[in-house]
C-alpha cells in the first residue's frame, strides 16, 4: 500500500515521503497513530499544491532579503553609548543595541542573533557588522558609535 508520511518516521522515513509498506503496518500503525495517509490522488494533489506554497513563499521571503540587503549597504545607523575622555567605551555595543537602534531609526526590525559581531566594539567611531537575513543573503551595515554624554 503506498502512504504519505505525515511525520518524520526514524526507520522508515521523512514528512511528505511517499513509501509503499504493508497493509498491517498502514492499517494498524501508521494511520491509527495519524502518522501516514493513503497516497490518492486528492492527498498527492494537496502535497504538491503544499510544497508549491513553501517554495513560493520562501522565494518571496528571499527576494525581500536581498532588497532590504541592498537598501542596508546604503545606510548608516548611529548608536549611542557611554564613553570615556579618550573616545573608549565603557561597555561593548551589543547586537540588542544595535537591533534596536535600527529599529528606531530605520524602523527595521532585525533578530538580534541575526547580527554578528566578529569583536566586541569598544571604540567611537565608524564600524562595519553584518547580518544574516536569510540563508545566502547578508548584508553589511554601518555604525556609527557616538558618545550619549554629549
Amino acid at each position: 500500500m503506498k502512504v504519505i508520511l505525515l511525520q518524520d518516521i526514524q526507520g522508515t522515513g521523512k514528512r511528505d515521503q511517499i513509501l509503499e509498506v504493508s497493509d498491517g503496518y498502514a492499517r494498524n500503525f501508521l494511520f491509527p497513530r495519524k502518522l501516514a495517509k493513503e497516497a490518492n490522488a486528492t492527498n498527492l494533489n494537496a502535497i504538491k499544491m503544499a510544497k508549491s506554497a513553501q517554495e513560493h513563499k520562501r522565494q518571496t521571503e528571499r527576494e525581500d532579503a536581498v532588497k532590504l540587503s541592498a537598501r542596508m549597504a546604503e545606510m548608516t545607523v548611529q548608536v549611542p553609548g557611554k564613553a570615556g575622555s579618550a573616545g573608549r567605551l565603557f561597555g561593548a555595543i551589543t547586537a540588542q543595541e544595535i537591533a534596536d537602534a535600527l529599529a528606531r531609526t530605520q524602523d527595521i526590525k532585525i533578530d538580534k542573533r541575526k547580527i554578528v559581531l566578529r569583536d566586541p566594539i569598544k571604540t567611537l567611531g565608524e564600524h562595519e557588522v553584518e547580518i544574516k537575513l536569510f540563508a545566502e543573503v547578508t548584508a553589511k551595515l554601518k555604525i556609527n558609535i557616538v558618545s550619549d554624554q554629549a
